[in-house]
């Protein structure tokens, strides 16, 4: 293992190496590293911001708001905003994403540039979190753009806090990525009826109203008009990479890697939502973590090799429990089995191609889940047994 090992970037990748390698962590955020995952949970209530840090990274290693400039490649150091530098014998690139933010009218506040009018938050970082909740009250109009994974958790949190929340989706269906049509169309029943969230899909946002610099409202491309105190934006994330870009790495979507993880410099590795992995983004906790793993055995053992990532979405909401994973949406030959309780608002699916399981749904009873995890994760033949076994809560064993 190298002696010298710099990881920039203080979010789930970095800091999961950092707990199991001696390095030098370089994060901008002024907070120790914490679960991004639960961020929805803080703003909920459900948990204080120190319940989701994370470990403490091996030998205290840790160094907050450091905004790392640029790659010396040839000397191997980096160079941060305040004058520092750091050597490195491996460099680890843990830069993750930020969010995209639309090309709305009023978002760049009075001032232009990448600052957003008062009351407007991505919902991407801790602080994005503490803001909203500052703001957030019994009765606050909260529109949420966005109906991906990121905006139905926004939405449930502030709708938990009392808020009067409007989700607005570009798309035909809620979580387009993760869910079929009918697994939409249970999740939007819940958020409306058990939640009170008002929900507009195929609606495109074309702007926001502010006044002294402040949203006040915002507006749909059909002139409907939607009065807000805070909007929330949530229209997914794209890949940090400028500082690879500077140094000369090769860049596609993202920082692309092979499998120990490398970049195209070898003293120069990528893990998380700022890696690309045989053509693929993650952008998945999962991934980010199964990453810093391999990479962990690359830079102790000089062994290990990443072969891409199964994941699995799950999504707690109250009365609600959901999973996804692989393809929902059958091809032409696959086999579908589906099982829905229209009183109770469960539903099951899953697909089949050949003798795989390639993706399912689940909302409402998870008892299936694990079985059906395993499956897919494993990617190996199904017993020969009808596929309605593969719906029980035993996965049919």
């Amino acid at each position: 293992m190298s002696s010298r090992i710099v990881v920039v970037g203080g979010g789930t990748a970095g800091a999961r190496l950092a707990e199991r390698l001696p390095v030098t962590l370089l994060g901008e955020e002024p907070h120790a590293p914490y679960n991004r995952v639960l961020l929805a949970d803080v703003l909920a209530g459900r948990y204080g911001p120190e319940v989701i840090a994370l470990p403490s990274p091996h030998d205290d290693g840790a160094r907050h708001e450091v905004r790392v400039t640029g790659i010396d490649r040839s000397a191997r150091v980096v160079h941060c905003a305040g004058g520092e530098a750091f050597a490195y014998d491996r460099l680890v690139l843990a830069t993750g994403s930020n969010p995209v933010l639309p090309p709305l009218r009023g978002l760049g506040g009075l001032g232009g540039g990448d600052r957003l009018p008062a009351g407007v938050h991505a919902f991407r970082t801790l602080d994005d979190c503490l803001a909203l909740d500052a703001l957030v009250a019994p009765g606050t109009r909260a529109v949420v753009i966005g109906g991906g994974l990121l905006g139905v958790s926004a939405a449930r949190a502030l709708a938990a806090r009392g808020a009067e929340v409007v989700l607005a989706q570009q798309g035909e269906h809620l979580m387009e990525r993760q869910l079929d049509a009918e697994a939409s169309r249970l999740l939007r029943r819940h958020l409306e009826t058990d939640l009170g969230v008002e929900v507009h899909t195929e609606c495109r946002v074309r702007g926001l109203r502010c006044v002294d610099d402040t949203v006040q409202a915002v507006e749909l491309a059909d002139g409907f008009v939607l009065d807000a105190g805070v909007v929330v934006i949530a229209c997914g994330v794209r890949p940090r990479v400028g500082l690879a870009l500077d140094a000369g790495l090769d860049v596609r979507r993202g920082i692309v890697v092979d499998d120990q993880l490398r970049t195209s410099d070898p003293y120069i590795h990528a893990i998380g939502d700022c890696a690309e992995h045989d053509g693929r983004l993650y952008g998945l906790a999962g991934a980010a973590l199964e990453q810093a793993d391999v990479l962990t055995e690359v830079l102790t053992h000089g062994t290990g090799a990443y072969r891409g990532t199964r994941a699995l979405t799950r999504l707690s909401m109250d009365a609600l429990e959901l999973a996804a994973f692989g393809e929902a949406t059958p091809l032409p030959g696959d086999d579908t089995v589906q099982l829905a309780d229209a009183t109770s608002g469960a539903y099951r699916k899953v697909v089949v191609r050949g003798d795989r399981l390639v993706g399912g749904v689940l909302l409402g009873d998870l008892g299936a889940v694990g079985a059906l995890a395993r499956a897919w994760e494993g990617d190996e033949a199904l017993p020969e047994a009808p596929l309605l076994h593969l719906l029980t809560h035993d996965g049919g064993s």
